[in-house]
């Protein structure tokens, strides 16, 4: 397991833009960054390219990463505000910016949010602004199972039969935290009513316009879009369902292997993720998130 001192081997001093490398994790999602230590500073410029990569790929796979928690939040804020996670009992010590996730117990105690959510969604869309990327990274991770599945929503809103398309461009999308955990997160205890009376449901555009590429993508999630607003709740949850499924094929995903030291930052303007699952009784998995706050979605 790494520690939190600096990698040997690794590129030190500033990052400048010039050195920045990636290669394509599939053809429509994802591109590994290369030859970057985030232990080191960042040079507004390689942010710049970072930034845009991201809004390229969706999905952006760092490697080797032995960094602290602060660094850690440092580099994150690089790209915005950090929001803090309602689920308060889950922040890392003395640094709340970072939320684990885990199924290790110690002194009967769960040290994150454990048993991840399994069903396609982005995370925060039920916030009025929701976050605009989220800097997941591996502290330790099962021989087998537990990897992160992404969806690309701009190739699979491209592939939408057009008459699907032009209907789903009308609908705005009901998010609804509350109605994600209680019908998909059962497993962990209920939310407080102090911690409910912070996560009113939010309607979004069905489609939104990326503001950084002015890309589509579908902005809907099986676990997090509740219905559609103005229509029968059974019957926009059959279509939410169908959306999902449509966008979540073989050829929308990649399933990322997880190496302990991965940082993954994805984007959650364009793509969806859900966890696999692995054997908790057996193996260990901790991994440290922070997410981004973004903006409020739009459709132009």
């Amino acid at each position: 397991m790494l520690g939190w001192g600096r990698i040997t081997g690794v590129h030190g001093s500033m990052i400048n833009a010039s050195e920045i490398k990636r290669t394509p994790l599939t053809p429509v999602l994802g591109a590994e960054i290369h030859e970057v230590d985030l232990s080191q500073p960042v040079t507004d410029a390689a942010v710049q390219q970072i930034n845009k990569a991201l809004s390229e790929y969706g999905v952006l796979l760092f490697r080797g990463q032995d960094i602290t928690p602060a660094q850690h939040i440092d580099f994150s804020r690089k790209f915005g505000e950090i929001d803090i996670h309602v689920l308060n009992e889950y922040q890392f010590p003395d640094h709340p910016e970072v939320f684990v996730i885990s199924n290790v117990v110690e002194s009967g105690k769960h040290i994150g949010a454990y048993g991840g959510a399994t069903h396609f969604h982005s995370d925060l869309s039920y916030n009025p602004e929701p976050s605009l990327g989220s800097l997941f990274l591996c502290r330790e991770c099962p021989p087998e199972g537990g990897q992160t599945e992404f969806a690309g929503m701009f190739a699979a809103y491209e592939a939408l039969p057009e008459d699907r398309k032009q209907w789903l461009l009308q609908q705005r999308g009901v998010h609804d935290y509350v109605y994600h955990y209680e019908n998909f997160l059962t497993h962990r205890k209920p939310l407080t009513d102090e911690q409910k009376s912070r996560l009113a449901s939010t309607p979004h555009p069905a489609v939104r316009t990326h503001p950084v590429s002015g890309r589509h993508a579908i902005y809907v999630s099986e676990a997090l879009t509740s219905h559609f607003e103005g229509m029968d709740i059974e019957e926009g949850r059959k279509i939410v369902k169908e959306i999902s499924e449509f966008a979540t094929q073989p050829q929308f995903t990649y399933r990322h292997e997880w190496r302990v030291g991965d940082l993954v930052f994805w984007d959650n303007r364009s793509t969806m993720h859900r966890v696999h699952p692995f054997d908790g009784e057996k193996y260990r998995r901790v991994m440290h998130r922070t997410t981004v706050k973004g903006d409020k979605p739009f459709l132009i």
